[in-house]
């Protein structure tokens, strides 16, 4: 069983969460999620499990507990969705001019 934690705290480790988690069964794998640039945690991360009826007991009773002095949140993962290839609206933050200088549109 996937499961997603969110509103962990920062300072929260992939060994924490392995150790939280393996309280209630054997933990495959535990990863919190980090920002690529600036390699701080954010926030959230999964938990996977190998036996789903220990996984559901860990989503039971640890949903809306206090963690490191925040409330977290647990749910089943859900399965990841596809996003879209491409430039992802350059064109609308440039003011749809698709960045360009219109060098060869000038009249001289």
């Amino acid at each position: 069983m996937n499961i997603y934690i969110s509103n962990l705290s920062y300072g929260i480790s992939d060994a924490d969460l392995r150790d939280l988690f393996n309280e209630y069964g054997e933990v495959m794998s535990a990863k919190v999620i980090m920002d690529r640039e600036t390699g701080r945690s954010r926030g959230f991360g999964f938990v996977e499990m190998a036996d789903d009826a220990n996984g559901q007991t860990a989503i039971d009773e640890l949903n809306n507990a206090e963690y490191d002095g925040k409330t977290i949140s647990v749910s089943v993962a859900r399965p990841r969705t596809e996003r879209p290839q491409g430039g992802g609206g350059f064109n609308n933050r440039r003011g749809g001019n698709g960045g360009g200088n219109n060098y060869n549109s000038r009249r001289y």
